[in-house]
């Protein structure tokens, strides 16, 4: 995936042509990477779910809890897996390929076969005796025998399907079953062929834009996985140090930077979490100032271009992606500034110890960290230059974090840790992309349904100014934002609110800035943000004194994203003045 691309580039550099079939073979690999990815999350027990479960006390009833949400896991995905064999056939019979002569149906073979093996690790992973394992295998059974006969549910009402569906996701189930089984379900019951689904999640996989997720991803793990951070520690450290605050004000930008390129809130925490830690306790920081700044600064990035969600909300929204990096870089500073701002007092307050300036430390600093902090300008002036397509840009990233990893600094080996850094990230990926895949088949219902017309008329029944439109936006969106991730809001709430959007005057940049500056607040939210579940789980510390730690973060970055929805030439104002796409 990140050689196709790079060749690519070079070809038309040098020959003024590309190589034939590149995209489409990219854009396949995609979604192999994506089932594939998503078999290996199941395997380790990694695949995306709520963080409700958690509440449940150890014992026997959070065992019965993962054995009702594993079986309808497995019911779900041997229905999807049912679906995909569907649409297989379709393609078989039309005859299309991919490129030079690879038939469409084989790259696809990789749905039921990654359906399939996700519905045997749940049913595996349900209980760690049999008789759990063979309730978990009955919802496997059934899942597959109503794909084979999908006519006995039509006509079933809406909500038994939908409550069993709730139940099992508040209950830890995955949320990709949760979104997919609905869609299947749903499609079922008004007589709709399974296979719609599927060709929704194939519609999404094979977008020219989405390999760069991935890619993106890829750089970012390389990055983490090395002695990146240690090396921009101490580059800020040693530049910023000295102010008051100065650890956390480090902590602050160097979150935020490997967000950027993770996109994720939390690899950031998990990969970081204990050296950062480690140097705010060192410096006298109080623990819960320092929890709480950890658990914040965790998703600061997602504003900052290349960042995965503001790729992802472009393809799903239709706005141009390089509109949406220009309009978040201003938000983006601002929601980072609050956040050193109040480490800065808190240093004042609590005395916090500081580290002398020196010259000679900070050249020495920034020369080490040479390779890291040149890269996000090679990415963006290799975007905005015109030199690169996004996904070539990403490639580049991939091959910069590579070399500068295994070859420059030696952080990472051929053998060892390569193997390792790729499997993290296909998990990662995998369990993100299979949500993005079936929520496209939801969101295809929802559109057939015509739910983005009704709300449309709905709100405008009830709401008459734009800025009590986006007051409401705000508080849905920061539900939204403590219950899904963010990436499967994008693909599932973008849909519903455009329309809304539109209706209400609101620039598509604008509204696409507050819609990801939200979902970063929801990480925050009590009792289900992810953030919050993440930060208890690599602190041990129990979950009551992470929100305590984290509600003063909530506070302020609430009130700059109040002030990012509310102050559109924030978003625009640097846009209008180089101009739109």
């Amino acid at each position: 995936m990140a050689l196709l691309p790079l060749a690519e580039a070079v070809s038309r550099f040098l020959f003024d042509r590309g190589i034939p079939g590149s995209g489409p073979f990219v854009q396949h690999l995609t979604l192999w990477v994506a089932f594939l990815g998503a078999a290996l999350a199941a395997r380790e027990g990694k695949l995306l779910g709520l963080s409700t479960g958690q509440f449940l006390p150890e014992g026997k009833r959070r065992d019965v809890a993962r054995v009702i949400s594993s079986t309808v896991g497995a019911m779900a995905a041997a229905l999807l897996c049912r679906a995909a064999v569907d649409l297989i056939v379709v393609e078989r019979s039309a005859g299309t390929e991919v490129a030079a002569g690879l038939p469409i149906w084989v790259a696809q073979l990789v749905m039921p076969i990654g359906f399939a093996l996700i519905a045997w690790r749940l049913v595996w992973r349900a209980a760690d005796r049999w008789p759990g394992r063979a309730v978990a295998a009955g919802g496997l059974v059934i899942g597959a025998v109503l794909g084979q006969f999908p006519q006995w549910l039509e006509g079933w009402p809406v909500w038994p399907g939908l409550l069993l569906v709730i139940v099992a996701t508040a209950l830890g189930g995955p949320i990709f079953a949760a979104l997919g089984g609905a869609a299947v379900y749903l499609f079922m019951i008004e007589g709709v062929p399974v296979a719609a689904v599927p060709v929704e999640t194939y519609r999404l996989a094979v977008s020219p834009l989405l390999p760069a997720i991935p890619l993106f991803t890829l750089a970012g793990f390389l990055l983490a996985q090395g002695n990146a951070s240690q090396r921009l520690v101490r580059v800020f450290r040693s530049l910023y140090g000295w102010i008051p605050g100065g650890t956390a004000v480090v902590t602050t930008i160097v979150c935020a930077f490997f967000t950027v390129l993770t996109g994720g809130s939390g690899v950031t925490i998990l990969a970081l979490g204990g050296l950062l830690f480690g140097a705010l306790q060192a410096d006298r920081y109080r623990e819960g100032f320092s929890l709480g700044l950890l658990t914040a600064s965790g998703s600061l990035g997602l504003l900052f271009p290349p960042a995965l969600p503001l790729i992802l909300y472009g393809i799903v929204a239709q706005v141009p992606i390089r509109d949406l990096f220009i309009g978040g870089l201003i938000p983006g500073i601002l929601l980072v500034a609050l956040v050193a701002a109040w480490g800065v007092r808190e240093g004042v307050k609590s005395g916090a110890g500081r580290q002398a300036f020196s010259l000679p430390e900070a050249a020495s600093a920034l020369w080490a960290a040479k390779w890291e902090l040149l890269l996000p300008f090679v990415v963006l002036v290799a975007i905005f230059g015109g030199f690169v397509t996004l996904v070539e840009a990403a490639a580049l990233t991939v091959l910069y974090a590579f070399i500068a990893q295994v070859f420059v600094h030696k952080d990472l080996s051929l053998r060892g840790d390569l193997f390792r850094v790729l499997t993290e990230t296909m998990v990662l990926i995998g369990g993100v992309l299979i949500i993005l895949a079936v929520a496209m088949g939801l969101t295809s219902y929802m559109v057939d349904a015509q739910v983005p017309s009704r709300m449309l008329e709905w709100v405008q029944n009830y709401i008459q100014s734009p800025l009590v439109f986006l007051l409401c936006l705000n508080i849905l969106l920061l539900i939204v934002g403590c219950l899904m991730d963010i990436f499967s809001a994008i693909v599932v709430v973008v849909p519903l609110i455009v329309p809304l959007g539109v209706a209400f005057g609101v620039d598509p940049v604008h509204l696409g800035i507050i819609f990801v500056a939200n979902l970063e607040l929801g990480y925050l939210t009590p009792p289900v943000g992810l953030n919050l579940f993440l930060a208890a789980y690599r602190f041990d510390r129990p979950l009551l004194t992470i929100w305590r730690a984290a509600l003063p973060m909530l506070a302020i970055l609430g009130i700059g994203v109040l002030l990012i929805t509310y102050l559109p030439p924030m978003t625009l104002g640097l846009l209008e003045l180089i101009g739109r796409q």
